[in-house]
């Protein structure tokens, strides 16, 4: 940031129309198109919103989806080097800053994929530029389009090596003045040469040889440091803060105070650690909280809900009546936390009435109109800089820790860093959902199942801050905003439209008839789906395969006792119920990489004593459409102790056109680990009055130096289709593929998770 941006336009060579730009930066923008008018106008339609060639015929491309450490940030590079037929380091990728970049919202719900490299948006931006420099180029060569290639930025006329110009003499240094086309068209994945390739991180040569910069090395001229003082309970507020009590100690700048937000600002970051720590603030006694013990209990019973029903064929009842066997069985998933390896930061810069946040949000533009909302200034006078900081998927600290940096920035009128410590990221962070789910299905005297019944109970409080709504996070609660509003609903109403599986509470295995539509990924005509949502005592908010991973789980499992109920192999039972091929493929490739033998489970004739092994499948059509995975974990199970052991997980997964192979083997194993660490260990815990899990002896994760099971990875590469998302697919289906694994390997079945040791203990004693 310390170059100007004329002078970074001057070296680039290239003219950059920008839009909601900060006002500092106003003058030195050589075109602008102003803010979106609207928020649901926010992406760019002008081509120039989205690239620019310089004189020197290199790309920069501008988008609004972030790195968060998934290979995004690569992926799109590739995607303009293909669709331009430009070598990938002639390409310069800027992302998720508000001055310059398109506002394409958050970056979440494996989102990333289906919006920019489908017809829309970046990747139609360079269809779009790659069309109208052939023009141009045919017009200057005299001769038709179609008779002309590129090779590396050079437009040359077939058959003819003497003639050719290059981008740069085409456009460079001026602007296309073009709407994104609608019409163009992508290049077929048949001739690509850069996509579809397992190029390698472009970001990691930096970040291992440490001169990557995360917002945590950010450093400005004059920077203070703070730190805040979060309340000791759960719903507690200030009534006094005695700022003497730290008055003589060196280098406090401030005490911040702003309804229940309470901070403090030093010169050094040890200093605003120990006047944190000894600031006396007197606090009311809190909100109270339900009992951990029985907290499923609590959550079936809390009243108001908000009551929806995803699907209902109105004769559920009755064939579960006429049914040969009903089997029921509940389904219990913590509170998780996203728990980062590095707690959140953020650095501010808030005076004159504006204001710079670098920040790992994911949510840039969001985050920019929260921080307004938080600060009382003019949207337009506050620019947020995405900065990468511990990965995440979902909402951990780092857009409540961008409030904080602001905040603080704007009470001493300088620039202020903040970096969470680690009680106050895990204790107030926005937790991944709990649910109870109550399952009920009908079966017929052929073993075949023709009635399917859901249930669900999960609370909510708050979530993204979004645009306009900074106290779903627990700074601008304190700050004085209040959550999004709950709106209880009860009965729910029938379903109304299309089917929508996105929270995927529907399993795999009906057929979603809506409306007279059906769209579900099964063969089960008798379904009913209902969910209750009622307000939880904590903060929740989206954590990797938000709601689409707590549901799988209890859909995985009891698809795997149904097919133990009348002895049918997991597998054929399966396919047996489902009917979209695309998910039919997966779980016959994941079965065929794992060498399936076909039987029941358990496994006959296991013993009762010593460590034995069994095997587990699980699928999903994630969010119905967003990707389709299927998985089969071996595990291995110490009956003396309890402890699970996964030894081998083989995934197969169909995302559509694969745009870096290693980059989906990378989400894929990554998702697998991540499963296997909120199945095993992960849940938040507290006691009458505030979160206890708020270290790493509290809340459970993998530790290092786990035994990490072998990944086997089965990738279809699927063209003629939409690309699909690839973040949230793997982890959804784990605790279901390993829970069903420690069944066959001990005929336990476990209905809660986490699978500790304790409770896998539990449900060996109990078995019959």
């Amino acid at each position: 940031m310390t170059a100007s941006r004329r002078e970074f336009l001057k070296s680039g060579g290239a003219l950059i129309v920008s839009f909601s730009s900060v006002a500092a930066l106003a003058d030195d923008l050589v075109a602008a198109q102003g803010p979106f008018g609207s928020q649901d106008q926010r992406v760019a339609r002008q081509l120039d919103s989205w690239l620019a060639i310089a004189a020197d015929g290199r790309v920069t491309a501008y988008t609004g989806k972030c790195e968060l450490g998934q290979g995004i940030f690569t992926a799109q590079t590739q995607l303009v080097a293909e669709e331009l037929s430009v070598p990938l380091a002639r390409v310069t990728l800027i992302q998720c800053d508000t001055a310059v970049t398109p506002d394409q919202g958050t970056t979440s719900g494996s989102q990333s994929t289906p919006t920019n490299f489908n017809e829309a948006n970046l990747a139609q931006a360079c269809a779009t530029a790659r069309d109208a420099l052939l023009r141009l180029a045919a017009d200057r060569l005299a001769v038709p389009a179609d008779q002309l290639t590129v090779v590396d930025g050079v437009v040359g006329v077939q058959g003819d090596a003497s003639r050719w110009i290059g981008y740069g003499d085409l456009v460079g240094g001026r602007t296309f003045n073009l709407t994104v086309s609608a019409t163009a068209r992508r290049k077929p994945p048949a001739d690509w040469r850069v996509l579809g390739t397992s190029t390698g991180r472009v970001d990691l040569p930096a970040m291992a040889t440490g001169q990557f910069e995360f917002v945590h090395n950010v450093r400005v001229p004059g920077m203070l440091h703070g730190r805040v003082v979060r309340p000791p309970a759960v719903g507690a507020t200030v009534v006094r803060v005695d700022e003497a009590s730290i008055t003589d100690r060196p280098g406090v700048v401030k005490v911040v105070v702003k309804n229940n937000f309470v901070g403090v600002v030093c010169e050094k970051p040890w200093q605003a650690i120990q006047a944190a720590e000894a600031l006396k603030v007197t606090w009311t006694a809190g909100a109270g909280l339900p009992s951990h013990g029985d907290f499923y209990t609590h959550l079936r019973n809390q009243k108001p809900s908000r009551d929806t029903l995803l699907v209902n064929s109105g004769d559920v009842d009755a064939a579960l009546a006429r049914a040969a066997t009903v089997l029921k069985a509940t389904y219990c998933h913590p509170y998780q936390m996203h728990a980062s390896i590095g707690s959140s930061c953020a650095v501010a810069d808030v005076h004159g009435g504006k204001a710079t946040i670098w920040s790992a949000t994911q949510s840039a533009y969001p985050t920019r109109s929260g921080a307004a909302l938080v600060l009382g200034v003019p949207v337009d006078n506050v620019r947020v800089i995405f900065t990468r900081g511990s990965g995440c998927y979902g909402i951990n600290g780092a857009d409540t820790v961008s409030y904080d940096a602001a905040l603080l920035s704007q009470a001493v009128g300088k620039p202020v860093r903040v970096q969470l410590s680690r009680r106050d990221e895990m204790a107030w962070e926005n937790y991944g959902v709990a649910f109870v789910i109550d399952q009920r299905a009908g079966i017929d005297a052929a073993g075949a199942i023709v009635a399917w019944d859901y249930e669900g109970w999960s609370p909510a409080l708050g979530g993204r801050p979004g645009y306009d709504r900074p106290g779903n996070v627990i700074t601008g609660q304190l700050a004085g905003f209040e959550t999004a509003p709950f709106a209880p609903r009860s009965p729910a109403p029938e379903p109304a439209g299309a089917f929508n599986n996105n929270s995927n509470a529907a399993p795999s295995y009906v057929t979603g008839c809506v409306g007279g539509r059906c769209a579900g990924a099964g063969v089960i005509r008798n379904e009913r789906v209902l969910s209750h949502i009622v307000r939880s005592p904590f903060f929740t908010g989206p954590l990797r395969s938000p709601s689409r991973l707590q549901n799988t789980f209890a859909h995985e499992s009891f698809l795997d006792e149904i097919a133990a109920h009348v002895n049918a192999d997991p597998l054929a039972y399966r396919l047996r119920h489902l009917s979209d091929p695309r998910l039919k493929h997966v779980v016959e490739e994941a079965a065929k990489a794992a060498r399936w033998g076909a039987r029941p489970s358990p496994k006959a004739g296991a013993p009762r004593t010593g460590p034995v092994r069994g095997r587990g499948l699980a699928c999903v059509a994630y969010e119905g459409d967003n990707g389709y995975v299927a998985m089969v974990a071996e595990v291995e199970v110490d009956q003396a102790t309890g402890r699970v052991r996964a030894t081998r997980f083989f995934v197969a997964q169909d995302c559509g056109p694969i745009s870096n192979p290693d980059g989906m083997r990378n989400q894929i194993e990554g998702g697998a680990l991540q499963g296997l660490s909120r199945c095993l260990g992960e849940a938040v815990t507290w006691d009458d009055r505030k979160v206890t899990s708020i270290d790493w002896r509290t809340f459970h994760s993998l530790p290092l130096g786990f035994d990490v099971p072998v990944i086997e990875s089965v990738l279809i590469n699927r063209t003629g289709v939409e690309a699909t998302g690839a973040g949230e697919t793997a982890i959804t289906i784990v605790a279901g593929a390993v829970g069903n694994a420690i069944f066959d390997a001990t005929g336990a079945r476990l209905r809660e998770v986490p699978f500790t040791p304790e409770r896998v203990k539990a449900a060996l004693d109990a078995r019959a």
